[in-house]
């Protein structure tokens, strides 16, 4: 008899650990399908991100490149290029498009208006990281003068051919008389053929008012 209820015993025992076993893992299966759910298909989680920073309006964190190849690694050695000015974003991944950053349309780092869970984080004595710092926008106003007109770098193409390309002021005739003598780019057959047809009018009206022959440009010669 004593044998026979010590083996019921073992065999609840064995039962018992099994049922347990299975709750078990199923539990585990549920929580890694639930987090699989939110973080892959909800995209439902924090995405923490460091964007530009405007030293001039904002607390930024301060960062000076460090040479060493397990921080920064390579510097310009310019400091006012190795010198970083930014701030935090924190926003929901669901919230961000998917672009590249780099792309000037895509606004994946900004925040939108209105937009709720997103917020900027700027610096301050208690979250400011080891060896930076934060900076005071009044004082680098003052430090740094901003420019009112900013000139073009030496090989900015896109630049330079703005400037060219700046509308005259009002009442400017020595400005408005260089626009309209600005000759015709090659192989721009409707600015010739506006030109050639302003030639004819030109010669016309001249010949009805005076009944002179009108001076031959020196393309005609």
């Amino acid at each position: 008899m004593q044998i026979e209820e010590e083996a019921v015993i073992k065999m609840d025992q064995s039962r018992s650990s099994k049922i347990f076993l299975a709750v078990f893992f199923l539990i585990i299966i549920f929580s890694l399908g639930l987090s699989y759910w939110r973080i892959v298909v909800m995209r439902n989680y924090n995405v923490l991100a460091s964007v530009d920073c405007d030293p001039y309006e904002e607390r930024c964190f301060v960062h000076v490149c460090d040479p060493d190849p397990n921080v920064d690694g390579e510097c310009t050695g310019d400091l006012e290029e190795d010198t970083w000015y930014t701030k935090n974003l924190n926003r929901k991944a669901y919230n961000i498009p998917e672009c590249s950053p780099e792309e000037e349309e895509c606004k994946a780092l900004e925040c939108e208006a209105g937009e709720e869970n997103c917020f900027y984080e700027l610096c301050g004595e208690a979250n400011v990281p080891e060896g930076d710092t934060c900076n005071d926008p009044e004082q680098y106003a003052k430090d740094n003068p901003a420019e009112e007109e900013a000139e073009c770098e030496e090989g900015d193409e896109e630049c330079e051919a703005g400037e060219e390309e700046a509308e005259c002021e009002e009442g400017d005739e020595e400005c408005a008389a260089s626009e309209d003598d600005a000759e015709c780019e090659e192989g721009d057959s409707e600015c010739l053929a506006e030109e050639n047809k302003g030639e004819k009018e030109s010669e016309a009206a001249c010949d009805k008012e005076t009944g002179a022959v009108c001076p031959v440009s020196a393309e005609e010669e």
